[in-house]
This record gives C-alpha cells, structure tokens and sequence, in this order.
C-alpha cells in the first residue's frame, strides 16, 4: 500500500497586509517546521495554505510518493477523503486550513452563499472565480482583532450622534429613520440599517474623503489635547487611516462590531456577514472558494452594490460573535469547534506534559495536522517510516488512519486537526 499519512511543504501567500519577517506567526511557523528555508526580514509572510487549493496544493514531502502534491494524490486516491466526504464533495477535500498573520488590515467583505456564489460566477467569472459557498471561522493564536456583523443599533446611533461627519454622508432622513425604528420590529430595524449602510458605502468619492479629513483632523486633535475620543472609536479610526487614507472603510468601524479574540477563542463568519480582520495571527478554515466580496480597506476590485444587497443586516453584539468550543465527550484533550456548516470542523488537541505516548484517532474523513507547539515522533501503519513532529509540522491523515504521538516535549503539545464531520 502507498502511504497514506505524510508530511506535507505548504504554500505561502506573501500578501502586502501580512507581518513582515520573524513577526510572522506563519514565518515563524515555516522556519521551524523547515530549518532550510530562510525567512526574509522585509518580506510579509501573510497565509500558510495547508490543503489542495490549485492557488495553493501543498508539496507532498514522502519521495516514496509519486505524486507531488496533495492536489495530484487526493485525485488519484480518492477514497482518503472517506466515504461520505468523498460522495458530498464529488472527490475533493472540502476545506482549506490557514495561518494567517495579520499586520495591517484586510478588506471589508462578505462571501456569497450558494446560490448568489453561482449567480454571480455565471456573471462575472472574472471576479467570482469559482460557484462555491465560503463559509469560514477564525481561531485566534496571539490576540486576534477584527470587525464582524453589524452593532447593536444603540452602538451605531450613538456614533451618528458623535460623529457629525458620518450623520453627514449618510444624511439626515436616513439617519432619523434608524433612530426611530423600534427594537419590537426587527425588519423595520434591519431595513432602516441597510439604507444608512448603503448610503453610506456609495457615497461619492470627494465628499467622503472631505469628511474623513475632517474627521481625521478632529479626532487627532482632540487626542492631541488628551481628550477621551472612544465616542468616535478614535484610536482605531486614526489606525485604519493610516493604513488606508482616504478609504471609505475607515467609516465601517461605526457599523461593524470590534471583536477581540483570546488564544483559543474563534469566531464563525457565515455566508453574507460583513467582516474585516483588522491584527493579529489565527488559524483559519474555509469552504474551498475565492468568492469575495469586497467594499473598503483595499485596493483590489470592489463590487459595493453587490456587497450592501446581500449583507446579513441583524444587529448584535459582538459577545455573540464569539464561537464557542466544546470539550469532547470521548477524549478530554480535544475541543471541537463545529461550525453550522458541513463543509468543516476543527479540533484543537492540547496534551499536557504527563502525557508521553497520545492517539490521534482515526476518523472517517480526510484530515490535516498542524502542529503549533511541542515536538514527538509519530508512528503509524500508514505511514512508510517514522515522523518527526515539532513547531510547524504539518501532516496529511487519510480517513480512518491514526497516528500514535511518542511525545519528547518538557511542556506538552498544542495541535489544530482539521476535518470534515458529516
């Protein structure tokens, strides 16, 4: 039998938001993972990609292997996936696993669900490359900011009552209809906040750039004379300027909830949720697509009428934002974090220092292992020969394959296992 457990290289993005040299969570990842691949210190090193995406396949690192990369073997042998898998992703790994090291922010956006995905792939192929969903969840691994769904109504009236220079782009009969519409109409609500949204991501160019110079100018002021600005969410809008003069994103910050994640935390970003992680590192896992959305805090293709129609406008706060993880019941080590999506799951493994010899336990899905602290040798009946694990090492586990973990490390392991539960 060919090997069906084996290390793989990962591709990485060098995307200009990302943290530049060995500030890179993903750098810092590569390097110990492979101590012959050298860092550069000017280089952004944005996205590790652990899966078989074409912008992306990862390099099988088994020369027993004749396939080079994930992409070519998942192909060839496809009953890896696991039955059900197999069946509902017609041969294709359904998910592709990232880290993603954060420095300056990402775009404001959304992704499609299904049937716009495919709406808008038969329309625009250019820009909706594929007709595919892409739900996604974020697990933080340093602290982990970003802007997601829309605020509590009370939030957003209290900033166009502070912010003279939003209340002006979105003007003044907008404004007053989401200050009037009442908790005890939920619709009514998310109709009044789809028109102050809309009006304000198309308004035109040279007055939104006057009036976030004027605002810019107002809040650095008032910082200057150590006034408290957080009725403006100064400190935050003064760092998205910075980054993106005169960008009408810089204006989100008034609508979108800041989550702030703790290591562990994650949050769960389903189809049509407006969102934008702003710093930090994380791992993430996706649907398999590349349909994005975007509106603001970029220089990429940005489709605004798009964007403020299929928005999710349902106010909450950004507590709820935060996706829980569940202890297992079979193994009190693994937290299982199990999106309402089919697409993925993602377990995070912490073994403690008493443990010395650990199962990975086989499961009926395809499944990728990413180890982000600890180091043991591992040794499985799929795999050809023994595997060294430490910071940065990542496998590929075909469905119903285990692997034991023969653990060298004074301080335990932590490992994120990502799957497909169906």
């Amino acid at each position: 039998f060919p090997p069906a457990v084996f290390p793989l290289s990962c591709v990485v993005q060098n995307y200009a938001w990302g943290k530049v040299g060995l500030e890179s969570e993903v750098a810092k990842l590569v390097a110990s993972g492979d101590p012959l691949i050298q860092i550069q210190p000017d280089q952004p090193y944005a996205e590790l990609w652990m899966g078989a995406h074409p912008r992306g396949d990862a390099l099988i690192r088994d020369n027993r292997i004749p396939q080079k990369t994930l992409g070519q073997w998942i192909a060839d042998n496809p009953a890896c996936l696991g039955a059900k898998v197999k069946d509902a992703f017609q041969g294709h790994l359904p998910f592709l696993f990232k880290v993603l090291s954060v420095d300056t922010a990402l775009s404001v956006q959304a992704h499609p669900n299904k049937e716009l995905a495919a709406k808008l792939h038969a329309q625009f192929p250019e820009h909706y490359p594929d007709a595919n969903h892409k739900p996604e969840m974020a697990i933080a691994l340093t602290c982990f900011e970003g802007l997601c769904g829309f605020r509590p109504v009370e939030e957003i009236v209290s900033f166009l009552q502070n912010v003279p220079e939003l209340r002006a782009l979105i003007g003044e009969v907008a404004a007053e209809q989401l200050e009037r519409s009442g908790s005890d109409d939920p619709r009514g609500v998310s109709a009044a906040l789809r028109v102050c949204f809309t009006r304000l991501m198309k308004s035109e160019k040279k007055f939104f750039v006057d009036q976030l110079n004027m605002l810019v100018k107002r809040i650095s002021q008032e910082a200057a004379e150590g006034k408290d600005t957080s009725g403006s969410n100064g400190d935050l809008l003064l760092r998205l300027h910075s980054q993106y003069p005169g960008d009408i994103g810089c204006f989100t910050i008034y609508f979108l909830n800041v989550v702030r994640l703790e290591p562990g935390e994650a949050m769960f970003l389903g189809a049509n949720e407006p969102h934008a992680y702003l710093h930090g590192d994380c791992v993430e896992i996706m649907a398999c697509s590349d349909n994005t959305v975007r509106a603001g805090l970029t220089p990429k293709f940005i489709d605004v009428l798009t964007l403020c129609e299929m928005l999710n406008y349902t106010p909450a706060p950004s507590s709820s934002k935060i996706f829980p993880a569940a202890q297992s019941q079979l193994d009190p080590h693994v937290y299982l974090y199990d999106p309402p999506v089919p697409d993925f799951t993602i377990m995070r493994i912490e073994i403690p220092a008493s443990i010395k010899l650990y199962l990975i336990s086989a499961m009926d899905s395809a499944s990728i292992l990413l180890v982000i602290q600890g180091t043991a040798v591992g040794t499985s009946t799929a795999a050809a020969s023994e595997m060294s694990l430490r910071r940065g090492s990542v496998l590929f586990i075909s469905a119903n394959e285990s692997i034991s973990l023969h653990l060298s490390s004074p301080d335990g392991m932590l490992l994120f296992r990502a799957c497909c539960l169906l």
